[in-house]
């Protein structure tokens, strides 16, 4: 393999910006990709698949390395090398790379990867919780799934247009889909681009969302004309599919916390022609004034975000035990303050993109041995991402109109 060293020069500088710096992995990445215009597209993805796939594999690359990280640049070749070593590649006959023993750097890879927590790079506290909560056949098979890199699923706006109208467009771009059975609205590519870029995109034709999100609009047995509360709604992908199965006809009412989200959320609804979304900032007082007025009400309630690892690797590392315990909290919170919400006979769709029972099914269960008669379990589902695209957890229970 041949090595250019602006390139491998890329790698070492992004790799610093996440490690080092603290800066997001897609920010790192795309900062660094603006720096050089003459990079083409090999460069490019050379750069920014070598930087994702060294920070999921980081701890493997670390141990097997075997140097304490002083944080230095040099440090970071060092990692560059012993990455390529695992993978059976040569690296640079390059000073930066002097003193490396490859024979080391192998013998402590082969010996590592019978180790799951090493094999798989994850910390020791995250592979004991997951082993405690899903056991050791299931955590072993979902973090090996996990580690696999995303597809990328687009769904199509029906607001706008048909599916098949949609892949014809995107043909003219040479970019080939699939349908996916069960996911009426999803198309799938293996093409990596920048489709935010495209035409089709800026006209609202098609959002980027991952198949298994895709479930939870379906889930809420939503019907034109409903009052919809999306009490969580971030950027809003998700208030975007309500109104798209509802036909644009209804009331969707979109909250959060932060208001910069749901000044993209609002972008985004013009953008996707949906019309009947109104953003609202989550207040005690509006939660209050709320109150019995939502046919369904859905909790994409923050999480520890497992689910998803394989589109963000780098939460891998950020991630800690008393991060998720709080995020738990914050759960249980949501789940006993904004249910009130819901008019009597409406359903509640709790959601989140983890793959952990503490966070999902427990909390479920929790929520209605504190409300007994107030809220009947209907159904859930589980989403493993050995099944293919994140993993996710979605129920629906209804509210008694006796409560």
């Amino acid at each position: 393999m041949k090595y250019h060293r602006s390139t491998v020069n890329a790698v070492v500088h992004t790799l610093r910006l996440i490690f080092v710096d603290g800066i997001i992995a897609d920010k790192a990445i795309g900062t660094v990709l603006k720096q050089n215009s003459k990079w083409g597209s090999r460069d490019r993805n050379f750069i920014a698949e070598t930087c994702y796939e060294m920070v999921r594999w980081r701890r493997l690359i670390e141990e097997s390395l075997s140097e304490e990280d002083d944080n230095s640049i040099g440090h970071y070749y060092k990692l560059f090398a012993s990455w390529q070593i695992i993978n059976g590649n040569g690296y640079p006959d390059w000073e930066e790379f002097n003193g490396i023993d490859k024979d080391k750097i192998s013998e402590n890879a082969n010996r590592l990867i019978l180790i799951r927590k090493f094999r798989e790079s994850v910390p020791d506290w995250l592979d004991e919780l997951g082993s405690n909560e899903l056991g050791d056949t299931v955590w072993t098979r979902e973090l090996s799934e996990l580690n696999k890199t995303a597809k990328l699923v687009l769904r199509v706006n029906t607001l706008k247009i048909s599916v098949e109208k949609l892949q014809q467009k995107l043909l003219t771009h040479k970019i080939e889909t699939s349908r996916l059975e069960d996911y009426p609205t999803a198309l799938i590519t293996n093409k990596r681009q920048n489709y935010t870029a495209l035409e089709e995109y800026k006209q609202g034709l098609f959002e980027i969302q991952d198949a298994s999100s895709q479930l939870v609009a379906p889930f809420m047995k939503l019907e034109e004309g409903m009052t919809v509360i999306d009490a969580c709604a971030g950027a809003g992908g998700k208030s975007l599919h309500i109104a798209a199965e509802m036909n644009n006809m209804g009331r969707i009412i979109s909250m959060d916390l932060e208001d910069k989200k749901l000044i993209e959320l609002n972008k985004r609804a013009a953008r996707a022609a949906a019309t009947i979304i109104k953003s609202r900032l989550i207040t005690d007082k509006e939660v209050e004034q709320l109150k019995n007025t939502a046919d369904r009400l859905l909790l994409d309630v923050p999480c520890s975000g497992l689910g998803v690892l394989k589109r963000k690797p780098y939460d891998k590392w950020k991630l800690s035990l008393e991060y998720i315990n709080d995020k738990k909290k914050i759960q249980h919170k949501i789940l006993s303050d904004y249910s009130q919400m819901l008019k009597p006979g409406g359903y509640l769709v709790y959601a989140t993109c983890s793959i952990l029972p503490s966070e999902n099914q427990n909390q479920i269960e929790t929520f209605l041995n504190n409300h007994k008669n107030e809220f009947e379990f209907i159904e859930d589902r589980k989403v493993l991402p050995s099944e293919g695209f994140d993993g996710f957890y979605m129920a629906r229970i209804k509210k008694s109109f006796t409560s």
